[in-house]
């Protein structure tokens, strides 16, 4: 390791910052950047240069993309679908790295750049993402800036929890059986939680969600190949507990040789809370090979027989969220210590349960907004009859707000998704930019971008906001819908001279991550669309258009530019079954395959821009959040729009209020005290 000035440089105090650079040669593995983080510390890493990846020491032909990369990585290709790297999100030669070298340690992309907090202590480590036998040639250079937290939050002890009783865990099953009802897999580990809190720890830890099923996985890998991602979520058969299959599968792959190997596991959510939390059941394994079912003769996995092994390795891995409060061990009154799994399979135990109590992280940013919508819903710009403030927001709102004068001193622009041309008689938040207009006397004005890529559009943006700005010299507040969302960040990136006009950026179920449901756009279909450009009141290429939402466009795009560059909100929608219209149905049961976390177009995670302040998210499908289609005339779609009724008044009125309110009155910082060197007084 090169470090490009002296380590005895960097003496600071507990609050002050740290700054070092490293040398990362294409040829190492992880390199320890000797940083020492500790919970609660933020950490900045910026990289520059270029690698050459040359393909595969040991075969003739390369297994992956080669040539010139820079930190970012080359795409993946379809040679690398069933391949993993230690990042599969990522491109291949990407920059990556870790906190910690503990088997549970999760890897992370950091491209050209990356800020982060830490969850879990460890040193700092960089590396590039190829496989043990890639070959690459070069260096990147990584200026890492360290801000330490403050002592008081390093000490913070968590509240105390409130555990799981003798009698509830007696009072669960401690096997999980077959469709034939055949026992298999012992219960083997608990996680109290709420169900964001347990799929939130379990994603950061390095978890995949795992196909239920095949009929399932066949729609995943398809929609996943399209994006050229390894395939890693090979489906997990459905077990069963309380009469119900699994409410989630997850998945830890080996490198290399995913079919083969790989830690996995089953929750269901119990019928009982513990102090108004949810109890997740889990039963988990590991598989290390292949065994001929002995019940018909086909293959299937083999476990490692020693399951404790793996109950033990889960909670590992979760302590890796930084979420873990507290951790123990329970005896079930009638304990499995030795059985045999569903297909013959012997495994052992000590009949332990381990039992991992989550925290529960409260976004103040959420309760703030929701007190704010609330407060507006009751006012009812929408008009009609709306019932309670939680059907439309997840966040429970705890105050009433005192509803102030909004500032004219600002401009509102918003930026509608792709079909918006289409649409012309249901424009996005229509009536909540008329109630802007007539009743506080704020500019907010559709922007009405046609159906072409988030580079044209970001080009038109770019010429709006100059023109308006020659006239008029108040900033504007954006607002992103759907694909309006990447078509700002793209404005925001390539035209660096619209930075100063704009005060901040709102992303209401933005698409910044792209969709799964644009990377299953056919081919062919694609082609046609491109053919209906200016026909219906279309304007653009709608081809174009949906390749831009293209999951694979979209994480190059975010690695290439990782942090926004105004003041950022994001609004992500979840919509439940009774939230979805007719016409969603479809898309929304595939997107339950990513997340069930989603709005029947996007997930949860890829509507949230990176580096924003999550305001909570709202209850609702895609469409009905911010398109009166109600309002269209007639036509068999209309019809299957049954669900297609939200506050959109208020919901704009809203964030337009807290966006402003918030850039006007920042939350107070304390100044980082500059590095000292020991050698001065």
């Amino acid at each position: 390791m090169r470090l490009w000035f002296p380590l005895l440089l960097i003496a600071f105090s507990a609050t002050a910052q740290q700054t070092v650079e490293v040398k990362l040669d294409a040829a190492a593995n992880w390199l320890n950047t000797g940083v020492k983080l500790d919970r609660g510390d933020r950490y900045s890493i910026e990289v520059s240069g270029e690698i050459t990846l040359r393909g595969s020491r040991n075969e003739d032909q390369p297994t992956g993309p080669t040539g010139p990369t820079g930190p970012t990585g080359l795409a993946r290709g379809f040679r690398d679908l069933l391949r993993s790297l230690p990042v599969n999100t990522a491109g291949r030669g990407a920059v990556i790295g870790k906190i910690g070298d503990r088997e549970t340690s999760q890897p992370f992309v950091v491209g050209i750049a990356r800020d982060g907090e830490v969850a879990l202590g460890g040193n700092l480590f960089l590396g590039v993402n190829l496989a043990s036998n890639d070959r690459g040639e070069g260096n990147f250079r990584a200026k890492i800036r360290i801000t330490k937290a403050p002592v008081q939050l390093t000490k913070q002890k968590a509240a105390p929890v409130v555990e799981l009783t003798q009698a509830q865990l007696d009072s669960l099953p401690t096997r999980v059986v077959d469709a034939e009802g055949t026992e298999g897999d012992r219960v083997n580990f608990i996680v109290v939680g709420n169900e964001a809190a347990v799929t939130g720890a379990l994603k950061s830890a390095g978890w995949v969600q795992v196909d239920r099923s095949v009929k399932s996985s066949v729609i995943n890998a398809i929609l996943i190949s399209m994006s050229k991602q390894a395939y890693l979520t090979i489906p997990m058969s459905e077990l069963l507990m309380f009469d119900r299959p699994q409410d989630y599968g997850f998945a830890h792959a080996v490198p290399f040789v995913v079919v083969a190997q790989r830690h996995h596991f089953r929750i269901w959510k119990a019928p009982f809370q513990v102090n108004g939390v949810d109890v997740w059941v889990g039963a988990g394994t590991h598989d290390i090979g292949l065994e001929k079912d002995q019940r018909n003769g086909k293959i299937t996995h083999k476990i490692d027989p020693e399951t404790d092994k793996e109950r033990d390795y889960i909670g590992q891995t979760l302590e890796e969220s930084g979420l873990v409060v507290k951790k123990t061990y329970m005896t079930h009154k009638n304990p499995v210590k030795e059985a045999k799994t569903a297909h013959g399979g012997e495994f052992r135990s000590d009949g332990r349960t381990l039992l991992v109590y989550l925290e529960q992280k409260r976004n103040e940013d959420a309760v703030r907004f929701s007190n704010l919508f609330c407060s507006v819903l009751k006012v009812n710009p929408d008009g009609g009859e709306w019932g309670p403030c939680t059907e439309y927001i997840e966040t429970p709102a705890e105050a009433e707000v005192d509803l102030k004068p909004i500032s004219k001193d600002f401009r509102v622009v918003v930026v509608p998704g792709i079909f918006s041309s289409c649409a012309s008689d249901a424009p996005a938040f229509d009536k909540g930019r008329a109630i802007l207009k007539q009743k506080y006397g704020l500019d907010a004005e559709l922007l009405g971008v046609p159906n072409n890529s988030s580079e044209d559009n970001g080009k038109a943006i770019a010429k709006y906001l100059r023109e308006r700005w020659s006239k008029d010299k108040r900033k504007f507040l954006l607002v992103g819908y759907s694909k309006g969302t990447p078509d700002i960040q793209t404005a925001l990136a390539t035209e660096p001279d619209i930075r100063p006009m704009i005060a901040a950026f709102v992303s209401i179920a933005g698409a910044s991550g792209g969709s799964p449901v644009a990377d299953a756009l056919p081919e062919r279909l694609s082609g046609m669309l491109g053919k209906v450009n200016g026909k219906g009141g279309c304007e653009g290429d709608l081809s174009d258009g949906f390749k831009s939402l293209s999951v694979e466009r979209r994480r190059m795009f975010l690695s290439q530019y990782p942090r926004p560059f105004v003041p950022t909100f994001s609004i992500p929608a979840v919509a439940d079954a009774d939230k979805v219209s007719k016409a969603m149905v479809q898309s929304w049961t595939i997107m339950n395959g990513f997340s069930s976390r989603n709005d029947a177009q996007l997930t949860e995670q890829d509507a949230i821009v990176p580096g924003s302040m999550v305001i909570g998210a709202a209850r609702s499908d895609h469409f009905a959040l911010a398109l009166p289609l109600e309002a269209m005339k007639g036509g068999a779609l209309k019809t299957m729009l049954d669900k297609n009724n939200y506050p959109r008044a208020a919901l704009l009125e809203s964030v337009v209020r807290f966006a402003l309110e918030t850039i006007k009155a920042p939350v107070a910082q304390p100044a980082p005290e500059k590095p000292k060197s020991i050698f001065q007084p």
